[in-house]
């Protein structure tokens, strides 16, 4: 199979072009580049061994990403493209609206003149809003008490999708909606390299760890949890780019949706210490005080994937933040610099590679 991944250059974009790749499909990745990286590419050929038509577009110009791709063929889609920072949408709600629903308004339209029905989109479990339960499963309901325009966005494209889907009944549609990707490619050599300061909680214990960061800020410490901070579910980047794969694997006319997550909830002070014994650094934290909308537990129900996709996680927490100190220790400024050390020299050599062109030092 030819996939189609949009977005492909960014974070789980790329992880997901690996498992492909290694699977044996074919990948083209269409990204503008805004939030991706073209070397994170040039790394999944370096592990992989094999190559990935790239076509640099902008998907929210029909007309001009209706050109670029003429000539390319594929045969499903993965629909990863579009702006991802909560806070961000929230000071720029329009930007956010026009990039993220025009983006999939381009990519049905060229779906539907090409007749190519396979569709995965790349949902959050931000449609979920503020949820009743702390298991959150499919049947919750969506679209109430959404507290940003990222994740207002991401339900009206479910809803822009299905009803498309409803228009063509011969379309096989998965959304999605997974909770907190965290980790990197074992290698450390294509991870999560956030612009500016990261909105997620692992990457900034990462950066803290590393010396980019003094501390981490842990908003709230009086919880209804064991320890009094918030419970997250975290998967591993791999295991989310595994249940793309079984998405576009499982054929089924009609719109099918799924949670991706790991049914295990972290708290952050959890997820400090064991950055901490993985990394052998310390990441000093202050207790702020709580933000509102946050809530004390939210955790996956992951069993309906698990039947219908025959996917489950295997990786754990400490795996996920053993690879992301692997990535992010080798790549202290993200893909701007990487710090590999050369073995089998009669004196161990480091290169310090920009943009992956590598300086040697000894």
């Amino acid at each position: 199979m030819r996939v189609l991944l949009t977005g492909g250059a960014g974070y789980i974009g790329s992880h997901t072009a690996l498992v492909l790749l290694e699977q044996g499909h074919d990948v083209v990745v269409v990204d503008d580049l805004s939030n991706g990286n073209r070397i994170a590419l040039d790394r999944v050929e370096e592990l992989t061994g094999r190559s990935i038509t790239f076509v640099q577009a902008d998907l929210t110009n029909t007309t001009a990403t209706r050109v670029t791709l003429a000539n390319t063929h594929f045969d499903a889609v993965v629909h990863f493209a579009g702006l991802k920072a909560v806070g961000e949408s929230v000071e720029q709600p329009v930007r956010y609206y026009r990039t993220n629903l025009a983006s999939t308004l381009t990519l049905l339209d060229i779906l539907a003149e090409r007749q190519i029905n396979t569709l995965v989109f790349s949902s959050s479990a931000t449609v979920y809003g503020e949820p009743q339960t702390p298991l959150v499963a499919e049947t919750h309901h969506t679209g109430v008490g959404l507290t940003n325009p990222y994740g207002w966005s991401k339900y009206m494209n479910e809803q822009i999708i299905t009803d498309a889907a409803v228009a063509r009944p011969e379309m096989s549609v998965v959304l999605l909606r997974y909770f907190n990707p965290v980790g990197a490619h074992p290698s450390g050599r294509i991870g999560e390299d956030p612009a500016g300061i990261p909105n997620n909680l692992l990457p900034f214990i990462a950066q803290v760890a590393v010396g980019r960061r003094d501390k981490l800020s842990v908003f709230g410490d009086d919880y209804d949890t064991p320890d009094g901070t918030g419970v997250r579910d975290y998967i591993h980047v791999m295991d989310l780019a595994e249940g793309h794969v079984a998405a576009l694997n499982y054929a089924s006319c009609g719109v099918q949706t799924y949670n991706l997550g790991s049914g295990v909830g972290t708290s952050v002070l959890e997820a400090v210490r064991a950055f901490e014994a993985v990394s052998s650094r310390p990441v000093p934290y202050q207790i702020s005080p709580r933000r509102s909308g946050d809530l004390a537990t939210v955790v996956a129900d992951p069993r309906l994937a698990q039947e219908k996709l025959n996917w489950q996680t295997t990786r754990t927490f400490i795996d996920a933040c053993r690879d992301a100190w692997n990535w992010q220790s080798q790549n202290p400024a993200g893909y701007g610099e990487t710090i590999r050390v050369v073995l089998g020299t009669p004196a161990a050599s480091v290169e310090k590679t920009t943009g992956d062109k590598a300086i040697s030092t000894r």
